[in-house]
């Protein structure tokens, strides 16, 4: 597996971070739309998995299939952005403003939520046989999902709302690390293997990722979940927003950008004097 290293990495990001908050219109929609769509069939996937094996795990290790697959076809995530956007705007890359960034976001998550409520429409029929049925048991699953993200967070208060805060950060530390392991390896297999950790390590353990909620939240209200689509905005998915922006930039973006980023470490980075190779008139008494 080829690796690229750190100081290799970050301006690989940044250059990546560019490209997409300079897209076009049209060329953002497609593709936060597709990403948003592969995401909820992944999601939609890993339920039915677990469902009807009984095993959560085995859902949490199949999910990424479909956060590798999206991401080896380039399309975006917001997740994804909230890290590559402002590592671009930081490192004052021409063209990428602020306003630039704002607008990639609202694009972004315009297409991830069409992509994900089309594939939570398509769900809905396929459980119920075009609703001319109740839901089976992949359906009333998740339907239940989304009670329990919503009233059962609001039952806490602020703790709740604390709760639902953290691990939408939790969730997109990992997810972040997945869109930059994209970029880590060189080959398939590499980018793969990369991707996968995280991204397993955060459905499993129940992580709040705002895209895979825009579709698991619909599905549930078309699927007779117990909740308002004001429970799902304010108990869920709108603090997730904010925790995966907070999470991504300030456990990933951030500490790679800062201490392998800046122009002065990258050209520490790229020129480091070895003791041993070093002149003599460097190494002084310490030979």
């Amino acid at each position: 597996m080829s690796y690229v290293k750190p100081a290799e990495l970050v301006p690989t990001i940044v250059d990546a971070g560019a490209s997409k908050v300079l897209l076009s219109t049209r060329d953002t929609l497609v593709r936060s739309t597709m990403g948003g769509a592969i995401l909820a069939i992944a999601a939609a996937f890993a339920v039915t998995v677990t469902v009807t094996t009984g095993h959560a795990l085995l859902g949490a290790v199949l999910f990424p299939v479909g956060f590798i697959l999206l991401y080896l076809l380039g399309y975006d995530l917001l997740t994804g952005m909230f890290v590559l956007g402002p590592l671009a705007w930081l490192d004052k890359r021409p063209g990428v403003t602020l306003r630039a960034v704002l607008r990639n976001w609202g694009l972004v998550l315009v297409g991830n939520f069409l992509g994900a409520f089309a594939v939570a429409v398509m769900m809905a029929i396929v459980v119920t046989y075009g609703f001319d049925t109740p839901p089976n048991e992949v359906g009333q699953a998740i339907g239940h999902i989304g009670e329990g993200r919503t009233v059962g967070y609001a039952e806490h208060g602020a703790a709740g709302m604390l709760t639902l805060f953290v691990r939408g950060m939790l969730c997109n530390w990992m997810v972040s690390l997945g869109v930059i392991g994209a970029m880590i390896a060189k080959d398939v297999p590499g980018k793969a293997i990369v991707m996968w950790m995280p991204i397993m390590l955060f459905f499993f353990m129940g992580f709040e990722h705002s895209i895979v909620n825009l579709f698991l939240f619909p599905s549930g209200l078309l699927l007779g979940g117990e909740f308002t689509i004001m429970d799902y905005l304010v108990w869920n998915e709108i603090p997730t927003v904010v925790g995966n922006l907070v999470g991504g930039l300030l456990l990933t973006g951030l500490p790679l950008y800062l201490t392998h980023g800046r122009p002065k470490a990258r050209r520490s980075a790229q020129a480091p004097v070895d003791v041993v190779d070093a002149p003599r008139e460097l190494v002084g008494d310490r030979a």
